[in-house]
């Protein structure tokens, strides 16, 4: 049975696919392949894809609907969608606003309208953020807790995803589940990220920046407990409820959240150097802690999040070791 997954080249996406082809699944592979960072790497991803059994490409703009349509409307068996394109970064946001709009807010209403044309579809599990928590003091944050309070353009787009997907999950009966992830870190991950900028910084002998004096904690999560969890969200399918569509939202976090300066003593450890640091002020748009609270995730997902960031970063820096050729 095939499975569309849009951002199929881009972090979670490519490691997805490939979980999926492991099971013996087929997979209808989706990306603009945008240039918002080296699409060297995204290459990479996709060169590594198209050497399995089961895989196919379009390469498609989510939000050009007549091409997403046609894309659909060629794979009529396709029961189930894994929506993970989006424009991604807080940071940028602040800089191009119109991408995020076109991308995670058009892009979405399309994926959905595609999925109400499909004659057998059964799920859509798209990507949230905990973004969409924004200044919230209380931690861990919970699914339940306010979402009303954004601080940045790409946490308000990732909301106005969930808001849509309800929507159309109670006027049309859509089967979806959302998944807020948690600071996802892990080999091929995307170089704007401060674990992947940070390494870099430190190989390369320039100092790394260090926002809120250091001041920020982080629910770090390994790529392979994202993907563990993203199947896990696929294969429970959500049912209508006297009070509520058949739409659910999850946490996919560790359920941890680590202090900065710890985060680069292990980054450091596993590098064999020590970082440069240079301490500022915080950014617009970011948050001071994310720490995710899971107990929903759990029990309706039997989501377990088992690797440490003891774990996990050395085994991101040995992929970074082997890929830039260090």
């Amino acid at each position: 049975m095939t499975v569309i997954v849009t951002g199929a080249a881009g972090f979670i996406g490519y490691h997805l696919c490939e979980a999926l082809l492991e099971q013996g699944r087929r997979v209808l592979a989706v990306d603009n392949l945008n240039d918002y960072y080296d699409p060297a790497l995204k290459r990479a991803r996709l060169k590594a894809l198209e050497e399995r059994t089961g895989f196919a490409f379009a390469k498609v703009d989510l939000a050009d609907r007549d091409a997403v349509f046609a894309l659909f409307d060629g794979h009529s068996d396709v029961q189930e969608v894994v929506h993970l394109a989006a424009q991604a970064g807080v940071r940028y946001s602040l800089e191009n606003p119109y991408a995020y709009v076109d991308s995670n807010i058009m892009g979405h209403l399309v994926v959905m309208e595609a999925c109400r044309r499909l004659p057998n579809f059964h799920h859509l599990v798209y990507a949230s953020s905990s973004s969409v928590y924004g200044g919230n003091s209380k931690v861990p944050f919970a699914v339940g807790d306010p979402v009303e309070r954004p601080v940045s353009i790409y946490a308000a787009t990732k909301r106005a995803d969930e808001l849509m997907s309800h929507t159309f999950a109670h006027l049309y009966g859509l089967p979806m589940t959302g998944l807020r992830f948690f600071t996802v870190y892990g080999p091929l991950g995307r170089p704007d990220m401060a674990y992947f900028s940070f390494t870099k910084a430190i190989f390369e002998g320039r100092p790394i920046k260090v926002f809120n004096q250091g001041d920020m904690r982080r629910d770090f999560t390994e790529i392979r407990d994202i993907v563990a969890g993203v199947l896990a969200a696929l294969a429970r399918v959500p049912e209508s409820a006297p009070d509520a569509p058949p739409h659910r939202i999850y946490n996919l976090g560790n359920n941890n959240s680590e202090n900065l300066l710890h985060f680069i003593e292990v980054l450091e450890e596993a590098c064999g150097r020590k970082a440069e640091k240079v301490f500022a002020e915080m950014q617009p748009g970011d948050v001071k802690e994310t720490f995710a609270d899971i107990t929903q995730t759990r029990e309706d997902l039997g989501f377990e999040p088992r690797i440490s960031i003891e774990e996990g970063l050395p085994r991101f820096v040995a992929w970074y070791r082997q890929f830039y050729g260090l």
